[in-house]
């Protein structure tokens, strides 16, 4: 088996000074965490909106809680715009919401 590496940041950059590498190194581990936020928000309105059309109200509301949580963190943590995640937040809770009981 190969072993797996690292890519070199200093190799696969325009970047020539020491703290300009260094900087490269972060927007990278950044935009890959931001990345995780969003797919895990991504997947957690799906769990939602396939709760509203199975119909189940008390699923639906375990599955809007679970993405207040993961909306609210990723606002939070600047994954997303806190207004975004609020927007969201309030149209999943309004459809939830208007599921017949």
């Amino acid at each position: 088996m190969a072993c797996q590496r690292k890519p070199n940041i200093v190799e696969d950059t325009v970047a020539n000074h020491k703290s300009a590498i260094k900087r490269h190194r972060q927007s990278l581990q950044r935009a890959g965490r931001n990345r995780a936020a969003r797919t895990r928000v991504k997947n957690a309105i799906k769990q939602v909106r396939s709760a509203i059309t199975g119909t189940d109200k008390a699923q639906a509301n375990e599955a809007l809680v679970a993405a207040t949580s993961v909306l609210s963190k990723a606002a939070s943590k600047g994954a997303m715009h806190w207004k975004k995640a609020a927007r969201k937040i309030s149209r999943l809770a309004r459809a939830v919401n208007g599921i017949e009981a």
